[in-house]
């Protein structure tokens, strides 16, 4: 259960403080139990304690209430008042300490004039409190006809369970929307908390990256991320920039590159002069993208409160109407009929099953998506997804496998050698050979798809790696070069990325190697397709590569040549183009738009940090996972739609009675049991409805 208004929305304040600059090496600060995080409500930390709280004295309450109804001859051997002021006890410190934050939250309504569903609920149990108190003081006045079998009529089990169990839907709902760091966390783990600064003798200190300032001279070391942003002054290495172009190939940076903090540094040595710190790093930037899309999240409103903006006035009008018929028409005593049914009104029409219609729906469809691979962080995530269109998704990781392979070998036509079979076959162990000391992605391919066709690869020396250009070795006395192909050379593989080999300086051949698609991903187009979305790629890529994969894959438009920020920037063009967007992605790049989107999917198989930003994770990153996330949100909001009737029909249907309509015909008042029974039946109807939701086919 998630309540919004339907009328306006109140931010809530954000729950961690905004992050420092990466080079102070502190997380952004955690939000503490008492803060608002959503609704006005506090952390579920707060919460938690008070949920346990509540269940522990509300068990005692259902049990005495429910107790004197189906075993009446065990009970009859205690006073009616005794358990009368023992349930008083129990239930006062639910409502008034376990229910505070709903007390708060219906008196903010009240003032502002603002319905929802804790209006609602705090009336409705606030009702069946007083009531009760005033049952206990002054039960032996009320008239015969509003006494029940078993004594005069409480209430207090309704306003325990009632608070208890929308305690409980809070936490559930508080928790999947906390304002968690760890998203910042992981982003900013990945400067380095030292940096080695090198004077003008050369000599090499180790300072913390606070103590960096723009100038400075830091050696970047293999294996080590990159502090700041700054310029290669001295040496040369590739480095893995994944985390922010999403593509698995490595740069090679020489003197005077730039170089971006966060970046991985594969192999070389290098020394750089810093030119950006702090607050100021291209890193530091993604973080604020992040913490700024997370904050400007743009919350639905709930059914239930669309339904309570106008339920609760009419509830609250038949209840003054009937207070004041009973009181200048009704018999003998008066004010007391009128008094009673119109808090009987204010009774029968809080429904118990309201505080379980949406989170049990949401829970169990949680469950359900569970075992089918797909991981929801977020409840409201599984239900905006009902209402989304477009599907924006990154190719690298998402729609791709994220590791490059050879496709495809293209010898020189009179490239022969004797000690291998086939031409195909000495090209590739010649260029292996070449690169096995290499830790590029791309080498790494071309070394994979020697072992996988058992190729001897012959041992090689004088390694050497020219930054940008590739690499040569002497492979059996030959002179081997690998490296970028002419930009005019022509692949068979329109997304491929071609590689010139060359034997003693004239050209051997090609290699060609790409990023598969997913076996799955075609089938996943077409399904989510089917149901409704529009599906448009989001890649870095080179403009003919994004419109090769977009027609192989049939999809519905593609953007090429994206950066990390233009990611963010699309998700907010589609937006204002009234498009409700999906953004799937797997990489540290994708974090703000993951964020960013009414739904952020995140792969699995991905980073950490989008996983974190991302309201869905689909468990082994196979799109198919996505088409059954929305099967399953459609699934979960009609179950939560039924729910919702359920939880209102049985208490709409007995306003009239509790009102005393029809008391002048045949002499009908609310009868206790009628209520209690009304309540229990709308409550096991919406747990057996939800309980649907573990059979249902996505």
């Amino acid at each position: 259960m998630k309540p919004h208004h339907s009328h306006s929305h109140e931010s809530a304040p954000s729950c961690h403080a905004p992050a420092p600059p990466p080079s102070s090496q502190q997380a952004a600060s955690a939000p503490g139990p008492h803060d608002p995080v959503y609704m006005g409500l506090p952390d579920e930390r707060y919460l938690r304690p008070k949920f346990w709280v509540a269940l522990l004295l509300t068990l005692p309450v259902v049990f005495i209430s429910m107790g004197s109804m189906l075993a009446p001859d065990w009970f009859s051997q205690f006073h009616a008042r005794v358990l009368g002021w023992t349930e008083l006890v129990l239930t006062t410190p639910v409502f008034f300490w376990c229910g505070a934050p709903f007390l708060r939250r219906w008196w903010k309504s009240v003032r502002t004039l603002d319905t929802n569903m804790f209006t609602l609920v705090v009336t409705g149990t606030g009702a069946a409190y007083a009531y009760s108190v005033f049952a206990v003081f002054f039960g032996e006045r009320f008239p015969t006809a509003l006494r029940g079998a078993h004594g005069v009529p409480l209430y207090f089990e309704a306003t325990a369970f009632i608070t208890t169990i929308v305690l409980l839907g809070q936490i559930i709902e508080q928790r999947a929307h906390s304002r968690t760091d760890a998203a910042i966390r992981a982003l900013m783990d990945l400067a380095p908390k030292i940096a080695h600064r090198v004077d003008a003798h050369g000599h090499e200190t180790d300072v913390p990256l606070d103590e960096v300032v723009v100038g400075d001279r830091l050696r970047v070391r293999p294996g080590e991320h990159v502090p700041v942003d700054g310029i290669v002054d001295e040496g040369g290495s590739d480095l893995d920039e994944s985390m922010l172009t999403g593509e698995p190939e490595t740069v090679s940076k020489k003197t005077g590159d730039k170089v971006s903090a966060g970046t991985l540094n594969t192999t070389g040595s290098f020394i750089l002069s810093a030119e950006k710190i702090g607050k100021d790093t291209l890193l530091a930037q993604i973080v604020k993208l992040v913490e700024d899309a997370q904050e400007s999240e743009a919350p639905i409103a709930r059914l239930a409160d669309r339904v309570s903006a106008w339920f609760v006035p009419i509830v609250v009008g038949v209840a003054v109407l009937t207070f004041l018929l009973w009181y200048f028409a009704g018999p003998a005593p008066a004010f007391l009929h009128a008094m009673l049914n119109a808090v009987a009104v204010l009774i029968i029409s809080c429904p118990c099953a309201l505080g379980i219609a949406t989170p049990v729906s949401l829970v169990t469809g949680i469950g359900r998506g569970a075992q089918s691979g797909v991981l929801i962080k977020d409840a409201a995530a599984l239900e905006q997804l009902v209402s989304t269109n477009t599907l924006l998704i990154d190719k690298t990781g998402t729609l791709t496998e994220g590791k490059p392979q050879v496709v495809g070998i293209h010898p020189a036509r009179d490239l022969a050698l004797s000690s291998f079979s086939s031409p195909d076959d000495a090209l590739l162990a010649l260029a292996a050979a070449a690169e096995t000391s290499s830790e590029h992605p791309l080498a790494r391919a071309i070394v994979h798809a020697a072992q996988a066709r058992n190729l001897p690869i012959p041992a090689s020396s004088h390694f050497n790696a020219t930054a940008g250009q590739g690499i040569s070795a002497e492979v059996d006395g030959r002179s081997i070069f690998v490296g970028r192909a002419p930009a005019d050379s022509a692949a068979s593989h329109a997304t491929a990325t071609l590689v010139l080999v060359k034997i003693d300086g004239k050209d051997a051949g090609t290699l060609e190697l790409a990023d598969q698609i997913k076996a799955s991903t075609p089938a996943a187009i077409r399904q989510l397709q089917s149901l409704g979305l529009r599906v448009v790629m989001v890649s870095g890529d080179r403009e003919a590569a994004a419109q090769a994969i977009s027609k192989q894959l049939g999809l519905d438009g593609y953007h090429a040549g994206v950066t990390p920020e233009g990611k963010q920037q699309l998700v907010r063009e589609h937006q204002r183009n009234g498009e409700s967007v999906i953004f799937a992605g797997d990489g540290i790049n994708d974090a703000p738009a993951l964020a960013a989107a009414e739904v952020g999917i995140a792969m699995g198989t991905g980073t950490d940090v989008a996983m974190h930003s991302a309201g869905i994770v689909l468990v082994k990153g196979d799109l198919a996972a996505l088409a059954r996330a929305v099967r399953l949100s459609r699934a979960t909001l009609r179950n939560i739609k039924q729910n919702l009737f359920f939880a209102f029909v049985y208490n709409g249907l007995g306003i009239p009675l509790a009102a005393g309509v029809f008391y002048p015909l045949f002499g009908w008042l609310l009868n206790p049991m009628f209520a209690g029974v009304a309540m229990s039946l709308s409550s096991i109807s919406v747990v057996l409805n939800a309980l649907r939701l573990r059979r249902v086919k996505i």
